[in-house]
């Protein structure tokens, strides 16, 4: 009987028969997969395997990080604005033009500049000039002062190292030791430190040490430097430089030397200087009576005579109190 039922079912068919466990393991699948859709678990496994599927393809693209490509209008525009500013701002001479941008680096075609170099006069401001250079670079201005100007021949008061003071001590040779020769001799700078002090052997022989006034005696002349060496010594040292001293002139003549007046400040002869310690202007006033009136200070004290170096000090203190004054009187005439 079942035989004839499955002859029946095949002589209907226009082809060869066929298995029907293919077909039935199809229904199967589609039932089942209805099933899964139905209870929403298909779909969940579904949307798990998509969003892995789409992770490998997340992140910016490999273009997104690069700087963005001004359009040719904003290129145009930039280097306008910039050839703009560097006709403004600089300017190159025609011979740069002839020599061409490539022969020199770039540093070498800026501007040709002028800088200023001021000179002030401080006596005359009017007078004040301004030079202008033309340079590739230029150096920042600077401003050059002179000093006041000084007699022709004389040093600038505004340089302490050409300024000296000095005093000799004499002795007298001769009958009753009337003349006066050359015993010691001191310098003192500036700033009072000694630059010169010695004891000299007159050429002629003591007849009177004046030891109450120059504090010399026989001993210290003994083993004196001769006259004519000592002298060639301080000739050398006074050269060229401003000589202070106090009746200096009576030194000069014990050196039989006669020193260059505009650079020689004898400070017993300054009516500015008696001015100040209150004395009359005419009156040739002891370098012992300035010292006490203008530094209450006593020199030339004691038995022993007096200290040439502590006279030489005493003297360049006393230039000191009128030196601004006193160079500017003398510029002045």
């Amino acid at each position: 009987m079942s035989d004839m039922m499955f002859n029946l079912g095949c002589s209907g068919s226009s082809g060869p028969c066929k298995d029907s466990s293919g077909s039935n393991k199809h229904k199967a699948f589609i039932d089942r997969r209805r099933f899964l859709e139905k209870k929403g678990y298909l779909n969940k496994k579904q949307n798990q395997h998509n969003h892995k599927q789409g992770n490998k393809h997340q992140g910016p693209p490999p273009w997104a990080n690069r700087p963005p490509q001004p359009n040719a209008a904003h290129n145009k525009s930039s280097a306008h604005t910039q050839n703009t500013h560097s006709k403004s701002s600089y300017h190159i001479p025609s011979s740069e033009h002839a020599r061409g941008a490539a022969s020199k680096p770039a540093s070498s075609t800026s501007s040709s500049t002028s800088f200023t170099i001021t000179v002030k006069n401080s006596t005359n401001p009017e007078q004040s000039t301004s030079t202008i250079t033309p340079g590739h670079q230029p150096p920042p201005t600077r401003t050059v002062a002179h000093c006041a100007p000084i007699p022709r021949g004389s040093a600038p008061f505004c340089n302490p190292l050409k300024y000296l003071a000095m005093d000799c001590e004499m002795v007298g040779t001769g009958p009753k030791g009337r003349n006066s020769e050359l015993a010691r001799c001191s310098i003192v700078s500036y700033d009072g430190d000694v630059v010169y002090d010695r004891y000299i052997k007159p050429t002629n022989a003591v007849t009177d040490y004046r030891t109450r006034w120059s504090g010399i005696s026989w001993h210290q002349l003994v083993k004196a430097m001769p006259y004519q060496h000592a002298r060639k010594e301080i000739l050398k040292i006074l050269s060229g430089k401003v000589v202070v001293g106090h009746a200096v002139y009576n030194d000069f003549k014990s050196l039989s030397y006669s020193h260059p007046a505009v650079l020689t400040r004898d400070t017993s002869r300054i009516p500015l200087l008696n001015q100040k310690a209150g004395f009359p202007e005419k009156d040739v006033a002891s370098l012992k009576r300035l010292t006490k009136a203008l530094f209450n200070r006593n020199i030339q004290t004691g038995k022993k005579g007096h200290s040439s170096v502590e006279d030489a000090k005493a003297t360049m203190e006393l230039y000191k109190v009128v030196e601004v004054e006193w160079e500017r009187t003398l510029a002045s005439k």
